[in-house]
């Protein structure tokens, strides 16, 4: 846990969950109107993505941190989860931003969840988050999240068939190569774990 944060940095954290709650909702309007389903089922197709679910978490989490309280949020999973946003908007504009065009409100839903709070949640992070207190034994954390969603995306390929994301899409590359892919992005995360407590070590704070 850390210490009560400032007036601004509970206000920024609040326009973050709110930018990612509202970039959510309009993401959500996009596909019933371009899928003609209905809510509870467009929800339940949104459900599959790493980015969504991730972005459910910062909403939670930038929720409570916004609250003038002391503790409630621990350093090392605020760091994972601002690696985590930061991995999505990585990944997306490397590997999937031409897969898919979007129009309208998906536009700006699309650049909302893979840009704008990306960008900002790290920012938030660089000023605002205590991040001395970081040390190498909560590398495990990183990969935390990311291990969890890949054995919740693989289940629950295996029940429909559908897998989110090309690189683990085992009807069509195969089980060795999507292991491969996992490990590699999960080597990833711990790489960016250890950046981030190299930062957190030497940071001002």
């Amino acid at each position: 846990m850390f210490p009560e944060l400032s007036r601004t940095a509970r206000r920024t954290a609040l326009l973050i969950a709110l930018v990612s709650a509202v970039s959510l909702g309009m993401q959500a309007l996009y596909l019933m109107d371009a899928l003609e389903l209905g809510l509870a089922a467009t929800l339940w197709d949104m459900a599959r993505y790493f980015t969504i679910l991730t972005h459910g978490l910062v909403v939670v989490t930038f929720a409570v941190i916004s609250r003038p309280l002391r503790g409630g949020v621990s350093g090392p999973w605020l760091a994972a989860l601002t690696l985590s946003v930061g991995m999505v908007g990585a990944v997306y504009h490397l590997l999937l931003s031409g897969l898919v065009e979007f129009s309208g409100i998906g536009w700006w839903a699309d650049h909302g969840l893979h840009s704008v709070v990306p960008v900002a949640l790290l920012l938030w992070w660089l000023v605002h988050a205590p991040k001395r207190r970081l040390v190498y034994a909560d590398l495990p954390i990183f990969v935390l999240w990311p291990s969890v969603y890949a054995t919740y995306a693989l289940w629950r390929g295996s029940l429909d068939g559908v897998y989110p994301y090309p690189f683990i899409d085992l009807p069509v590359i195969g089980e060795v190569a999507a292991a491969v892919n996992m490990a590699a992005l999960l080597v990833l995360f711990l790489l960016g774990g250890v950046g981030m407590i190299a930062v957190g070590r030497y940071a001002d704070r």
